[in-house]
C-alpha cells in the first residue's frame, strides 16, 4: 500500500498531471492526422522526457500513446481517411455511419470503445505482469536470445507475402546497431577509420529517420497530394452522443470483451501492434455476428470491434517489456529507450526493484484514458481542423522539430545526419516494399540480442544450449512455425497437407519444451496440447477417410 500511494502521488503531482493533459491532447492530434502514426508522436515526445523523473517522462509518454491510439479513429469517421495504421478497420463502418447522418454517434462508440479497451488492457496489465515476471526470472542469455529472434521473426512473418523482405530488413536492423563500439569488449567495429562511426548510430536519430522523415518524403513526393489539405471538408459539425453509444456498448458488450482480449494478446506478441489488431478484431467479430449484412455498412460492432482491440494492444506490449525487458512493438520499444535513459533496464527483476515506477506505469495508463475521454469529447472541433491543413505545412513543422528533438539529445549535428541518412534509406525501403518495423526492432533489439550471445558462450561455447533448454527451444519452435505461417494463411481452405496438419503439428512440438520445463501446471498443459493435437488429427483423418 505505501508503494502504491508512493506511486500515486507521484502521478498526480500537478506537474506530472499537466504533462499528461499535454500529452493526451498531443496524442489526440497526432492520432486526427492521417500518416502521422503514434510512432512518430511518441518519439517527437521522448527528447522533451529527458530532463524529468522516469515515472513523471513515462506518464507522460503513455498519455501521448493512449491519446494518439483513440485520435485515429476522428479522421477515420469523419473523413474516411484512418488517421492511424490502427484504425484503418475503424473507417469500415465509421465513416458510412458518419455519412448516414450520425457522426456524433459513430464518434461516441469510437471514443468509449477506446476508452473500455484501454481499460480492460490495463486490469490484464496490472493482473498478469507480475505473475510473467515471475516466469521471467527462469529465463538465462540463451533463453533471452532466441527471445529476441523469435520477435524479429514474428514481425517479419507479419509482413505476409514479403517475408523474405521482412527477414532482410529485420537483418539490417540487426546488423546497423553493429556498427560501432562493442558493448561486450570494447572493440570498435565496421568504423573504417570515423571518429562518427565509432562511436554507433544514435537509435533515436534511427527511429525518426526512419519513421518520420521517410513517410514525410513519401507524402511530399507528389506536389499536388502535397497542395491538398487532409481534409476537403469546409465545416464539420458534430457533437458526441454520449448516452446513445454506452448503451450500444452494454448492448454489444461480448464484443468490447473479446476485441479487447484479441488486442491485449497481439501486443503481448512482438511486432504485432495495432494495425494487426484491429483488421483481427474487426475480422472476428464479423465471424461471431449472426448477421453480418450491416457490416461495411455503419455497423456499430464494425467501430467497437477495431476500437477496443487497438486500445487493448499497448497494455498488452507493455506486459512484456515490463515483466522482460521485450518490447512488444514500437511505441514500447520507444519507452524502452526511455527508461535505459535513465539507467532503469527492464528486466525479471524490474517490479521486485522499482516497485514504485512499475505501479506509477499502471496509474498513468489508467488515469490517461478518464483524461483522454474528457478532452476527446470536449476540444473534438480543434482537433478536426488539423485535417484543414495543407500537407506541405504539417511535414515542415513536424521536420523541423523533429530536428531540434535529435539535435537536443547529444548536442551533436552528427545525430541530423543519422537522421537524414536513414530517412533516406526508410523512404527507398518504402519503395521497395520492404516493411520498416522488423528494421527498427533490429535495431532495438540488436543490443540485448548481441550481449545475450556473448554471455551464453562465454558459460558455455557449446551452441546446442540454444535448442535443449526447455525456453529457448519453445521459442526457436514457434519462431520456425511463424514464419512458416504466411505460407499456411495461403493455404487454408485449400485441403492441402499443410493446411491440414499445420495446427495440430505446432501443439505437438511446443508440448516437448513443456515437459522439458517440468511442474505440474506445464506437464499438464503439454498433456493437453498432445489431446488437442491428436484429436485434431484424428478428426481431420477422419474426414479425409469418410471422403
Amino acid at each position: 500500500m505505501d508503494i502504491f500511494l508512493e506511486a500515486l502521488l507521484n502521478i498526480i503531482d500537478p506537474v506530472t498531471l499537466t504533462y499528461m493533459v499535454i500529452g493526451v491532447g498531443a496524442g489526440l492530434m497526432a492520432g486526427s492526422i492521417p500518416g502521422f502514426t503514434i510512432a512518430m508522436a511518441i518519439v517527437l515526445t521522448l527528447p522533451f522526457t529527458f530532463s524529468m523523473p522516469p515515472a513523471q517522462g513515462l506518464a507522460t509518454m503513455i498519455s501521448v500513446l493512449v491519446g494518439g491510439l483513440s485520435g485515429g479513429l476522428m479522421s477515420g469517421i469523419l473523413t474516411g481517411i484512418p488517421g492511424t495504421p490502427s484504425s484503418v478497420a475503424t473507417t469500415f463502418d465509421g465513416f458510412p455511419m458518419a455519412r448516414a447522418g450520425e457522426p456524433g454517434l459513430a464518434l461516441g462508440i469510437g471514443v468509449w470503445s477506446s476508452f473500455c479497451g484501454g481499460i480492460i488492457s490495463a486490469i490484464l496489465l496490472v493482473l498478469f505482469a507480475p505473475q510473467l515476471a515471475m516466469v521471467g526470472l527462469e529465463f538465462q542469455p540463451w533463453d533471452f536470445f532466441m527471445l529476441v529472434m523469435f520477435a524479429l521473426t514474428v514481425t517479419a512473418s507479419l509482413a505476409g507475402e514479403h517475408l523474405v523482405k521482412g527477414l532482410i530488413a529485420g537483418a539490417a536492423g540487426l546488423f546497423i546497431r553493429t556498427v560501432g563500439e562493442d558493448d561486450a569488449v570494447g572493440v570498435g567495429r565496421f568504423d573504417f577509420g570515423s571518429d562518427y562511426l565509432l562511436t554507433g548510430f544514435d537509435f533515436i536519430a534511427v527511429l525518426i529517420g526512419l519513421f518520420a522523415f521517410s513517410q514525410l518524403l513519401s507524402d511530399l513526393r507528389n506536389p499536388v497530394t502535397a497542395r491538398n489539405a487532409l481534409s476537403d471538408r469546409k465545416q464539420v459539425k458534430v457533437k458526441i452522443e454520449h448516452r446513445r453509444a454506452i448503451g450500444i456498448l452494454f448492448r454489444n458488450w461480448t464484443v468490447v470483451i473479446r476485441s479487447a482480449l484479441i488486442g491485449m494478446f497481439t501486443g503481448i506478441l512482438p511486432g504485432a501492434g495495432g494495425s494487426i489488431a484491429n483488421i483481427l478484431a474487426y475480422d472476428q467479430a464479423k465471424k461471431a455476428a449472426k448477421d453480418d449484412s450491416k457490416f461495411g455498412k455503419g455497423d456499430p460492432r464494425g467501430i467497437i470491434a477495431p476500437e477496443a482491440s487497438n486500445n487493448a494492444v499497448e497494455g498488452g506490449a507493455l506486459t512484456p517489456l515490463m515483466a522482460l525487458g521485450i518490447p512488444g512493438d514500437i511505441t514500447a520499444a520507444i519507452m524502452l529507450g526511455a527508461l535505459l535513459m535513465h539507467d532503469i533496464v527492464p528486466g525479471p527483476t524490474f517490479i521486485k526493484d522499482e516497485p514504485a515506477l512499475a505501479y506509477s506505469i499502471y496509474i498513468a495508463f489508467f488515469l490517461a484514458s478518464f483524461i483522454m475521454i474528457g478532452m476527446q469529447s470536449g476540444v473534438l472541433r480543434v482537433f478536426v481542423l488539423v485535417t484543414r491543413i495543407k500537407t506541405y505545412i504539417l511535414a515542415t513543422v513536424i521536420l523541423t522539430f523533429a530536428t531540434i528533438g535529435v539535435f537536443a539529445l547529444h548536442n551533436s549535428i552528427e545525430d541530423i545526419w543519422t537522421l537524414f541518412f536513414f530517412g533516406i534509406l526508410g523512404f527507398i525501403m518504402r519503395q521497395f516494399g520492404f516493411p520498416l518495423a522488423p528494421m527498427i526492432l533490429g535495431v532495438v533489439l540488436g543490443n540485448i540480442a548481441e550481449l545475450n550471445l556473448a554471455r551464453a558462450l562465454a558459460i558455455d561455447s557449446d551452441p546446442m544450449l540454444f535448442f535443449l533448454r526447455p525456453w529457448s527451444l519453445f521459442f526457436a519452435i514457434i519462431a520456425i512455425f511463424s514464419m512458416v505461417f504466411p505460407i499456411y494463411q495461403k493455404h487454408r481452405d485449400t485441403g492441402s497437407l499443410l493446411e491440414r496438419f499445420f495446427s495440430p503439428l505446432v501443439l505437438l512440438s511446443i508440448s516437448l519444451p513443456l515437459f522439458m520445463m517440468g511442474g505440474l501446471l506445464r506437464t499438464t498443459l503439454a498433456f493437453a496440447a498432445i489431446a488437442v493435437s491428436s484429436f485434431i488429427m484424428w478428426q481431420r483423418f477422419g474426414k479425409t477417410k469418410k471422403g
